[in-house]
């Protein structure tokens, strides 16, 4: 997951406080979420979706299969735990690709192979005609090749770089698929099960964007990216706009040529224009200059200063309005910096080179996906809050395909972090069981 995910007011008939219940799905339990303290007792009316994942969670197959992740909950601690130990840094994620597939292989999935973007696709047919699902979890890491990515393991916390995002991820998808496929789950339509390349920074999403420009893009009805822990639905997509911006001269000696446009302080004029930009709260707006450079020596005009910056908003009307005016600022800032060695004949120059564009978007609250998302949780009794973050997702969201990103269970810290962590707790079994729910209830129900 490559940004911070951030909690949205949903409208939805879920209360907004409740504990996570300790729940034993042996044989299902239905149930509705608690209400707050002093509320009235009486139950909402389920809703026609919440009723149909209430009826779906005692069908036998299906709660055979509920009861089989959490006595073999150490089954997909173990995944997890295997699947982290592969190295996978950005760009070279195809060691920790080629196991995920013969995992995948091993469990029964058919039409196994590896696209030329080399994410991991493999397909179980449903019992009848209907929709394509994708279900999804992102191969790569954010750490550098050489990171020591051995688990570490006390009690039921695990420990190491990855370990909740996306190899949390990875596990629960595994999980899932294996219950579907050992207990003949029948459903209508056809399951896409995917290991996605590049959806951390520097990736660009460059994985699900190929799955969505080849042979599969007009044939895909619905998406699911499982990734990070906890039980959150993302249906607002964080868009982002990433540049790396170079100013440029000749550079020279800082006293015998001085005089002349210095690249580095038109870069200094660009930040502090870039720090003064207005950014609206609803929607929300974020701009940052995360990295800076440029220079030889102290005494020495650099012949270059360059600066990252990143862009982001959950609305593409505000980030290409930030993103216009921060074109303005750099362009300004070229100019007063000329402007100030009036008498100089050296040039200077503006390069803008794009890192990463990522679309901002929504899959309404109302729309399928995160209804039956919303009504497994409640099944369930946990709480699943409706979110915006960045994620495998944009991308279908963007071009108008019902998707979300759901949370694999569990507790983490520390993403991105050498010290990440995942704490399975008494509960952890609980995510890929949501899963499994939300799965067969897009491909049963409507």
């Amino acid at each position: 997951m490559s940004s911070s995910v951030s909690p949205r007011s949903a409208g939805t008939t879920i209360p907004a406080l409740f504990s996570f219940l300790t729940l034993s799905l042996a044989t299902p339990v239905i149930g509705h979420a608690q209400q707050p303290q002093g509320a009235a007792k009486t139950a909402a009316k389920a809703t026609p979706t919440e009723a149909a994942l209430d009826r779906l969670a005692k069908q036998p197959a299906i709660a055979k299969a509920m009861a089989a992740l959490q006595s073999e909950n150490e089954w997909t601690l173990a995944e997890q735990a295997a699947i982290c130990e592969i190295p996978a840094p950005p760009f070279k994620e195809a060691a920790r690709a080629a196991v995920f597939r013969d995992k995948l292989a091993a469990l029964g999935v058919q039409k196994l192979r590896i696209d030329p973007e080399g994410n991991v696709i493999g397909e179980i047919s449903g019992t009848g005609p209907g929709p394509t699902l994708v279900l999804s979890g992102h191969l790569d890491t954010v750490f550098p090749e050489g990171t020591n990515v051995k688990v570490k393991r006390e009690g039921t916390k695990l420990t190491a770089p990855g370990i909740g995002d996306d190899c949390r991820g990875l596990a629960a998808v595994l999980a899932t698929t294996r219950q579907i496929i050992a207990n003949k789950i029948p459903f209508n339509g056809r399951l896409l099960v995917i290991g996605t390349m590049g959806e951390e920074g520097p990736g660009n999403l460059r994985g699900v964007r190929a799955l969505f420009s080849g042979p599969l893009k007009d044939s895909i009805d619905m998406f699911i990216s499982i990734d990070g822990t906890g039980f959150g639905i993302t249906n607002g997509a964080v868009g982002s706009n990433r540049y790396r911006v170079t100013y440029k001269g000749p550079g020279g000696h800082s006293y015998g040529a001085f005089g002349m446009p210095n690249p580095i302080h038109a870069m200094g004029r660009a930040i502090a224009k870039i720090a003064d930009l207005e950014a609206s709260t609803n929607p929300k707006v974020t701009f940052n200059v995360g990295l800076v450079s440029g220079g030889t020596s102290v005494n020495s005009i650099s012949a270059e200063g360059v600066m990252d910056i990143d862009l982001r908003s959950e609305s593409a009307a505000a980030l290409a309005d930030i993103d216009a005016r921060l074109q303005t600022a750099l362009r300004q800032a070229l100019a007063e910096e000329k402007a100030r060695w009036p008498k100089s004949t050296v040039p200077l120059a503006l390069v803008i080179d794009t890192t990463g564009l990522r679309p901002a978007g929504t899959t309404a609250d109302t729309s399928f996906i995160v209804r039956t998302s919303l009504a497994a949780a409640r099944t369930m009794n946990v709480y699943a809050p409706l979110t915006i973050s960045s994620t495998d997702a944009n991308i279908p969201i963007s071009k108008g395909i019902a998707a979300v990103t759901l949370d694999g269970g569990g507790v983490g810290r520390g993403a991105h972090s050498l010290d990440e962590s995942y704490d399975d707790r008494t509960d952890g079994y609980k995510g890929p069981q949501w899963i499994l729910l939300v799965v067969i209830g897009l491909l049963t129900t409507r």
